[in-house]
């Protein structure tokens, strides 16, 4: 009997230990894995905290200064530091008119792209389509910029006539914005597009709707939270936007609504500042701190807004 069990003993013994050590390997891989993706999570959050930091240090010494009146910094109509004059609006103005701009080409355009390759393109053109659209992504926005101005603006001063487009101004600006962001609006619309279970959209087949209202009246109401976030998304994306703003809407501060006149947003005259000789400390170089913090808190504001948007028109399917 003792001569029979000593190798099913045997072989029970190492069965185990085996066992023992494939599952402490396996803890000491899913420890390392956690303790990788926490410290993923910790270096974006302490990321954000130090630019948060730097920008309110900075922001903080301008403010402070006996030079500055914050009530005139958010409503003045001049910014000229050279005299003392910090009012933000003709940055903040022309910034939300490219934007606009930019959102009128690539919203409509975005979410009608979307709804084409969902609803309607070939899994072949649709496989050729999407790659060529998010190509446009990739493009450098300097290269965007220089096609503003060399090609864009003298095509509306063609169209409008010379006297009425400035070479830089923000229309053309907005415009190409609008072609730089249309691929976030485009992808993400298509997404959540595509998330929306079949049986929806069987059900309207079924009811003897068309494709068309199947996809305007089910699909993008069903898709309508990731629709609008992809669309703050691209909003967001064209406020921070610097080099074409840079290069096409101007290099001069000035408080206007007409779209063909030369203006200067907020990232574009932190390039044009920047570039120059500022001394440390001066109240020009704290100033572009405090630009800067302004665009923060408004990309902060939307992001905060669309995920509430998100959380009250997300639908759950199960």
């Amino acid at each position: 009997m003792a001569t029979k069990k000593g190798p099913e003993l045997g072989l029970k013994i190492t069965q185990d230990n085996i066992s023992a050590v494939l599952g402490k390997r396996s803890r000491i891989s899913e420890n390392f894995i956690q303790a990788f993706l926490v410290f993923s999570a910790a270096v974006s959050i302490l990321t954000t905290l130090g630019i948060v930091w730097s920008l309110s240090t900075e922001a903080l010494r301008f403010f402070m200064s006996p030079e500055v009146n914050i009530w005139e910094f958010f409503t003045g109509t001049t910014w000229q530091p050279q005299i003392g004059e910090f009012g933000i609006l003709p940055l903040l103005n022309a910034t939300l008119v490219t934007s606009v701009i930019a959102m009128v080409i690539a919203g409509p355009l975005g979410i009608a792209v979307a709804i084409y390759l969902s609803e309607y393109a070939p899994k072949k053109v649709s496989g050729v389509l999407k790659p060529i659209l998010e190509v446009l992504a990739g493009v450098p926005t300097i290269v965007y910029g220089f096609f503003a101005l060399s090609f864009v603006t003298p095509a509306l001063q063609d169209f409008f006539g010379r006297d009425l487009v400035n070479v830089y101004n923000n229309m053309s600006a907005g415009l190409v914005m609008g072609v730089l962001i249309l691929p976030t609006v485009a992808s993400m619309s298509e997404d959540a597009l595509s998330a929306v279970p079949k049986a929806l959209k069987q059900g309207g087949f079924a009811m003897g709707a068309t494709k068309l209202e199947v996809a305007l009246n089910i699909t993008v109401p069903a898709a309508i939270s990731g629709i609008i976030a992809s669309v703050i998304l691209g909003l967001s994306r064209a406020i921070g936007e610097t080099m074409i703003v840079a290069l096409a809407a101007g290099a001069g501060p000035n408080l206007s609504f007409n779209p063909f006149d030369s203006a200067e947003t907020m990232t574009g005259h932190i390039v044009r500042i920047s570039g120059g000789d500022l001394s440390y400390d001066s109240i020009d170089y704290n100033s572009l701190f405090a630009i800067a913090l302004v665009l923060f808190v408004t990309t902060l504001i939307l992001n905060m807004v669309s995920r509430q948007i998100i959380k009250r028109f997300r639908e759950v399917y199960e």
